[in-house]
């Protein structure tokens, strides 16, 4: 059985809701259309990526959506 991860407190970083947050989740549910947490599926696989961890690749983007435009 794998060793469940130990995880801290939820960590804060700011991103404009309207025109990142928000679309970015429709983005990343595109690329991962189950689980609780796309963004933070996407989030984890940059973050090994970034830190060059065995195996790790950078994360997929998905086709160009309604997410690819800027709201502003």
């Amino acid at each position: 059985m794998p060793t469940p991860r130990a995880y801290e407190k939820p960590k804060n970083i700011r991103v404009p809701d309207a025109t990142e947050w928000a679309p970015f989740l429709e983005a990343a549910r595109a690329m991962h259309p189950t689980g609780r947490s796309p963004r933070t599926q996407v989030i984890r696989e940059f973050l090994n990526w970034y830190m060059r961890r065995p195996g790790a690749k950078l994360p997929e983007r998905p086709p160009a959506g309604p997410w690819s435009t800027s709201a502003e």
